[in-house]
């Protein structure tokens, strides 16, 4: 079980990103959530196995169709056990 805090920059934020990204997560079968800063940015938190993890990290790097993603900074951290996946304010 693997868990990583992500933080991504560029067009992120009214291009449905975090919408696409909780339909990825719920395809891949990983746990978290993801949610709009107000510099921005969006946040999120995934976890799972490592391969979907994965995957869903080179999913963040490209982003939803009308994203345009500049940098994906992240930051391995301690799996909660959580379940389902959810996007929030």
């Amino acid at each position: 079980m693997r868990a990583v805090e992500v933080l991504v920059t560029g067009k992120v934020q009214g291009v449905s990103f975090r919408a696409y990204a909780a339909r990825e997560a719920e395809r891949l079968g990983v746990a978290g959530w993801v949610r709009n800063r107000s510099d921005g940015t969006v946040h999120a938190l995934v976890e799972g196995e490592d391969g979907p993890v994965d995957d869903m990290l080179a999913w963040l790097r490209r982003g939803s169709p009308s994203a345009r993603v500049h940098h994906l900074a992240t930051v391995d951290t301690d799996p909660a056990d959580l379940v389902g996946f959810t996007v929030e304010d």
